[in-house]
């Protein structure tokens, strides 16, 4: 077996959706010949806890190395389970860090990190280094251990890093200290994977000598296994139309906007209240619960919370429509390839651009995120169908192309060729 040292700081029992591209990889990748060693940090305070995912690291064979780190989420590390502050309160404490801490709040772990892989690189051979991102600090740790120990650099982009839509630059010179340290960072590297066509696209406009067969995509994904899971379908079905939104609102990510053409679909469709549900499944904020009893729809919607991903799955699968809502179109959510996996009817908020053509080609109904009469249309139509068990999901030809165990060949397919 091969050996590669995974350096990422979002990992189980930390939850939410940012993990799992790491933990899956890790998963998969002794099927394919490789070893892997993750490297992340101590169970530090955080938003979500998914102890499912922890269990299921143990039944494989991925190596953990966890070290400390210096950053915020750390003042928290007793209490480990952190609630979410308002969204004024996330954005002006994200704001706070952009200014204060370059690349991200998380430079504290680079030291730390940099320390306890050295120990373990000298005491063990391995033949590649994967560092995947955010937060970018973990490039950075990358980097620096390439340096040391000369070993193959992949850089992994879950998200941009200049160039993410909600990162925030208070001056030019945040911006140019970021892009500078990125650039060093992409020379540095023997091979750079993304999640999405759009990452690759910006990465090619802003560093001239990279090239097209510089970056490589490989998508976001899901896991059949977590598909196929015994447990997974057993919630009961009503005659209901179940619509679920699995994640965060966060930045220009907010239900209102559907929650309204609910309304407004109620308002004109007298017939079909009683007949839909809209479940959330994830942390939900007071003020999005004060829009809903605002809109009176207390009796259509089901708040669920925060659920381990194999509970969350439940909801997933046993839905009959599922819902997205972005205003950007720089990121790639995971929640996405989860829907197409679960092979339901997509409902995409979505402005124009790849994940609006992703959803689309999966076979989803797609509406700009803030036309609240589009949305309702679009909620009417899927009721329609619904009603005559006329709702299809995805091809099965589209379902494949997002198997994370396939997914994870292509990795492999690289980290063999660099060593080759």
């Amino acid at each position: 077996m091969r050996k590669v040292l995974i350096v990422a700081y979002y990992f189980p029992p930390l939850g939410f959706s940012g993990v799992q591209r790491t933990l899956k990889f890790a998963k998969y990748l002794p099927l394919y010949g490789w070893s892997p060693t993750i490297m992340t940090v101590t169970t530090t305070g955080y938003f979500a806890m998914d102890i499912s995912l922890l269990k299921e690291i143990e039944r494989t064979e991925i190596k953990v190395l966890r070290t400390s780190s210096v950053d915020p989420l750390r003042l928290f590390e007793k209490q480990q389970v952190v609630k979410m502050p308002s969204e004024r309160v996330r954005k002006f404490l994200s704001r706070i860090s952009d200014t204060f801490f370059i690349p991200d709040n998380k430079i504290g772990w680079k030291r730390p990190a940099v320390r306890a892989a050295a120990e373990l690189l000298r005491k063990e051979k391995f033949d590649v280094i994967f560092a995947t991102a955010p937060p970018q600090t973990a490039f950075l740790i990358g980097k620096k251990l390439k340096e040391i120990f000369g070993l193959p650099l992949v850089l992994d982009y879950r998200d941009p890093w200049v160039d993410y839509p909600f990162k925030f630059y208070p001056t030019p010179l945040h911006r140019y200290l970021n892009s500078k340290l990125e650039k060093t960072v992409l020379k540095a590297s023997d091979a750079i994977v993304v999640a999405s066509r759009v990452t690759k696209e910006l990465l090619v406009r802003r560093y001239p000598y990279l090239t097209y067969n510089d970056v490589s995509i490989i998508s976001q994904g899901y896991d059949p296994e977590d598909m196929n899971a015994p447990d997974t379908a057993v919630l009961p079905r009503t005659d209901k139309m179940r619509i679920t939104y699995s994640g965060v609102f966060y930045e220009n990510r907010t239900p209102v906007y559907f929650l309204e053409a609910l309304q407004l679909v109620l308002k004109k469709n007298p017939r079909m209240r009683g007949r839909i549900e809209a479940c959330f499944v994830g942390v939900f904020r007071n003020e999005h619960k004060n829009i809903i009893n605002r809109l009176a729809l207390q009796n259509e919607v089901n708040i669920l919370g925060y659920l381990e991903h194999q509970e969350c799955l439940k909801y997933v699968m046993a839905s009959d429509v599922l819902w997205l809502m972005m205003q950007d179109d720089r990121s790639s959510p995971g929640k996405i390839y989860e829907y197409i996996g679960a092979q339901k009817k997509i409902l995409g908020c979505l402005p124009k651009g790849f994940m609006r053509s992703t959803v689309e080609e999966a076979g989803g109904l797609c509406v700009d995120p803030t036309d609240v009469p589009a949305i309702a249309s679009a909620i009417v139509l899927l009721f329609e169908q619904f009603e005559h068990h006329e709702l299809r999901g995805p091809r099965p030809d589209i379902v494949d192309k997002y198997n994370r165990k396939i997914l994870t060949g292509e990795l492999a397919k690289m980290f063999a060729h660099l060593i080759d």
